[in-house]
């Protein structure tokens, strides 16, 4: 095995034992590459505190205090993370673009007689990888999109398509939002986008490219993250499956499925403030009223009938995307998402 890594691809990635981010946490953080543990060379703190003494007072100090910090650092993770790793281990290890950082923990780890290899050009060539995948080649997908009111139970129906024979890609599980104002999954907020296109391509690889991929129909943004041109470009002409469910079963879909926001009060306060000003502030006032009531299923009914049902109509005017079949679930509970997985599953496995 030659002692760097030039071209990087995932299944390149599977060859090591352990890939290894010596950056800081907060780099780390940001995104990484797939199945990364970061052990860093620097904390956060001390590479601020570097990377200004290199530029106020000499580089010359810089790197006596950085070094001092890097080789405490590396012998912390000798000390523990690494302490049980045997003799023919092969670590792959990377820093921002190849440099210092990356080469201090190689060359300390090849003493110990391990075969560390480093990456060229480090995470920067992991992130011209990425971009190069989803913004520069064309779409290789047979992508179907699964389609439907809010409330429909569209991201349920998808995630029970796998048991089925479907192969699926979660959208929104991947950008950790539901895709709507009061989608946010927790308050910790989406992955960077860095983040998203990473796992987005590791999910892609799975794929089959010879077998038509189910994917709930989305706008170009879910959330704050983008899709990128690759995928964005096969949703725009991609056939539809739409799944109808009646009023009162979206409404009573909508309460179980957002319990987790409607437990919190404040979270629901701000989601109504984000929608457009043209409800005016009685409407909002209204919405908010039925927050602090707790009366979830006449708030889900405003949203359907005044914000939701409305946008996704005009939408589907303008749709000239060919509709594969329409799907009439029985309800939304667990026996009629069943039912529809069912019946779109015959639909995909036709194909």
């Amino acid at each position: 095995m030659a002692d760097t890594l030039d071209q990087i691809d995932l299944a390149a990635l599977t060859a090591f034992d352990d890939i290894i981010d010596v950056r800081s946490p907060g780099e780390f953080a940001e995104d990484h590459m797939p199945g990364a543990i970061n052990l860093p060379v620097l904390s956060n703190a001390e590479r601020v505190e570097i990377g200004t003494l290199y530029v106020q007072k000499s580089r010359f100090l810089a790197r006596r205090i950085g070094a001092a910090y890097v080789a405490r650092n590396i012998a912390h993770h000798l000390e523990t993370t690494l302490a049980d790793r045997p003799g023919g281990y092969q670590p792959l290890i990377y820093c921002w673009r190849g440099g210092q950082r990356s080469n201090a923990m190689a060359t300390v780890l090849r003493q110990v007689g391990w075969r560390a290899v480093l990456v060229t050009g480090g995470y920067k060539t992991w992130r011209r990888f990425v971009s190069e995948s989803l913004y520069d080649a064309e779409p290789s997908l047979k992508v179907i999109l699964l389609d439907g009111n809010t409330g429909s139970a569209k991201t349920e129906i998808l995630g029970r398509m796998a048991s089925r024979g479907v192969q699926v890609l979660d959208l929104e599980g991947l950008a950790a939002h539901r895709g709507s104002v009061f989608g946010a999954m927790s308050r910790d907020g989406q992955p960077s986008q860095k983040m998203f296109e990473g796992r987005l391509l590791q999910a892609m690889a799975t794929l089959d490219p010879s077998r038509p991929v189910l994917i709930e129909a989305e706008s170009s943004k879910i959330g704050d993250r983008m899709v990128p041109p690759i995928l964005w470009k096969a949703m725009q002409t991609a056939p539809r499956i739409v799944i109808e469910a009646s009023p009162a079963d979206r409404v009573g879909y909508l309460v179980r499925a957002y319990r987790d926001i409607s437990e919190d009060q404040t979270a629901l306060y701000e989601a109504i403030d984000r929608l457009p000003p043209l409800y005016g502030r009685q409407r909002l006032a209204d919405w908010k009223q039925m927050v602090a009531d707790q009366a979830f299923d006449s708030l889900a009914e405003a949203l359907m009938e005044l914000h939701y049902d409305p946008a996704y109509g005009r939408s589907s005017r303008q749709d000239t995307r060919p509709c594969l079949g329409t799907i009439t679930p029985p309800n939304l509970e667990d026996e009629g998402q069943e039912a529809a997985a069912d019946q779109i599953a015959a639909l995909m496995l036709r194909l």
